[in-house]
């Protein structure tokens, strides 16, 4: 939640929805009349008159309606399942700032988006501008949500906006948000209230000078916006009777996996802080609960928690391990490597799929996602579906590659019980048999750089393999110059590789990662690659897939953490140690 003043602290991923903003176009009757163009965001001068243009031409359109959304306080998974509904049906949305970029993946094609992050002046004049584009936009628009950092109606200035669209005969909802006043201690493992501590006080020391002399001095403290007079907040606590010993809690970034918390007592804090290079808006509880951290933090104990994270993929399948990765704490940052892309040559797929529904082959054999779309987009180009498959035996290298099958409605008939790899399959794969199978072949599509392990283990036991080109992986573009410097620097502190063309290609367009950046693989074909090109692996997913290939690094990071803690050092990443080769495990 964003307090009065309306200073809050970015995450990562927040920045990088910046520049996709930055980059939409003010053109307002296009991304009304456009339903399938993405989201653009609109000055809020050109949106005010625009949408006084619009009024005009319709005099006798209804007015519309508003409904303010509390977004929470920076965790974009905090959004209630209201807030989200409400998202989906909006015509037009009204944003503070790119920390509400997020959110608007809920919206339908072709909403238009009010950018109200341009209102300057004291907080009184930003709060009448923003007032005024909400019921501006509403004058024009049937549904308007309007974001607000944390809770519209808690520190925030949700309530003034909605009396001034009733003053303007304009209906409106209130979706409560989590509020940072509570959300914020949460995350930092703080419970405002304990057994025998029940009365807090929230201040907001942006308003108003404040008289502490009136404060319990026992009693719990949330203070927000407090960084810029905390020296003398701090001071004049001590001076209504606080002890100079009360525990104080700083937290910034909170929510976020940028969080950081800083601990002390009213008498070193500001030291504290000081000495740990924390800057930025804070949410700060004073009082004896900030005892219990040592035994209630949850989030910042994460076993990858700040963790920054290289991820080399192809950008269409990014998503389930950033997410994954997200849970236990890091900060994923994607680098494409490759992309996917049809053979040069499609005449040897075109032979293949006929071949396939005119009973040429016993088996088709799919490696990977990627060989599964290849062979749909090839059956949607024909007009053929599932039933194709009629009398054909299935098999999947992995339980990704099998549920991308089952989404098509079949279910393999052979997947490696063992290791979940080419070597795995060949291992449970029968041998031909004159009497039981009337064909002998087996349709293989794959990717180009494929190795030759399954086709050769298939021939071994009796089988003619059609080895196809379903698709090419291409290198990408080298990435940009601070992205590799902190590659080969060891900024990063791990690398997670989910195929031997990832390692080829990142080591080809960046170079090799620092001796003390962790390495984990998604399985043994990409663990010998690594090993081939000098990377000491020290974690592998126990089956190929992203989510257990987070899993495997997670466990790292624990045991990690857990070492470190056991030997009485204090716990650090990966980047934050620099020796000159990878430590042993």
């Amino acid at each position: 939640m964003t307090p009065a003043r309306g200073t809050s602290t970015t995450s990562t991923t927040t920045k990088t929805s910046s520049k996709t903003r930055a980059k939409a176009t003010a053109d307002v009757s296009s991304a009304k009349t456009a339903a399938t163009k993405a989201p653009q965001k609109v000055p809020a001068k050109i949106a005010a008159s625009t949408s006084t243009a619009a009024a005009v031409s319709r005099q006798t359109r209804p007015l519309g309606h508003v409904t303010f959304v509390g977004v929470g306080p920076g965790d974009p998974a905090l959004l209630t399942i209201a807030g989200r509904d409400v998202l989906a049906n909006a015509d037009a949305v009204v944003v503070e700032g790119p920390e509400h970029d997020p959110f608007l993946a809920y919206c339908k094609p072709g909403v238009e988006i009010i950018d109200g992050s341009g209102a300057e002046g004291s907080r009184a004049l930003r709060v009448a501008a923003r007032a005024r584009l909400v019921v501006k936009t509403a004058k024009s628009a049937a549904s308007v949500v309007r974001l607000l950092t944390g809770d519209p109606f808690t520190f925030s200035s949700g309530a003034e906006e909605a009396a001034a669209c009733r003053k303007a005969g304009i209906g409106f909802n209130v979706v409560p948000g989590v509020s940072e006043v509570s959300a914020v201690p949460t995350y930092a493992g703080i419970p405002l209230t304990v057994k025998g501590e029940r009365e807090v006080t929230v201040l907001d020391l942006a308003e108003a000078k404040l008289d502490f002399s009136r404060l319990h001095p026992k009693q719990t403290l949330v203070l927000l916006n407090a960084v810029e007079v905390f020296k003398d907040t701090t001071a004049a606590l001590i001076e209504a009777g606080f002890d100079a010993g009360t525990p104080v809690a700083a937290t910034v970034g909170g929510t976020t996996t940028a969080q950081t918390s800083v601990v002390g007592t009213l008498s070193t804090i500001v030291a504290d802080l000081r000495a740990a290079k924390v800057t930025g808006e804070a949410v700060i509880v004073v009082g004896s609960v900030v005892e219990q951290r040592e035994t209630l933090s949850w989030f910042e104990t994460k076993p990858l928690f700040g963790w920054r994270i290289l991820v080399p993929r192809t950008k269409d399948q990014a998503g389930p391990l950033m997410d994954r990765l997200r849970r236990y704490g890091a900060m994923p940052e994607e680098v494409p490597t490759i992309s996917v892309e049809p053979p040069r040559n499609p005449q040897q797929m075109d032979k293949a799929i006929r071949g396939l529904v005119e009973g040429r082959y016993e088996w088709v054999a799919f490696t990977s996602v990627n060989a599964v779309k290849a062979v749909r987009e090839k059956f949607d180009e024909y007009g053929l579906d599932a039933r194709a498959f009629s009398g054909l035996k299935i098999a999947a290298v992995g339980d990704k590659t099998a549920e991308a099958i089952a989404a098509w409605g079949i279910r393999p008939d052979l997947v490696p019980t063992g290791e979940q790899s080419a070597a795995g399959l060949v291992e449970d794969w029968p041998p031909f048999d004159e009497l039981l199978d009337p064909i002998n072949r087996v349709f293989l599509p794959r990717a180009d750089i494929a190795t030759e392990t399954l086709v050769a283990g298939l021939t071994d036991l009796g089988w003619e393999v059609d080895d196809v080109t379903a698709y090419r992986t291409v290198r990408a573009a080298p990435p940009p110059a601070p992205t590799r410097e902190a590659i080969k620097s060891g900024k990063f502190d791990a690398v997670v590789f989910t195929s031997s063309s990832t390692v080829r290609n990142l080591v080809g367009i960046a170079g090799k990662p620092h001796a003390s950046t962790v390495i984990a693989v998604i399985g043994p074909a990409t663990l010998k690659t690594a090993e081939e090109h000098g990377l000491r692996v020290d974690a592998m997913a126990d089956s190929p897939s992203a989510e257990e290939l987070a899993d495997a690094l997670a466990r790292f990071g624990a045991d990690r953490r857990d070492t470190m803690v056991e030997a009485g050092e204090p716990v650090t990443r990966p980047s934050e140690r620099r020796s000159g080769s990878r430590r042993k495990s």
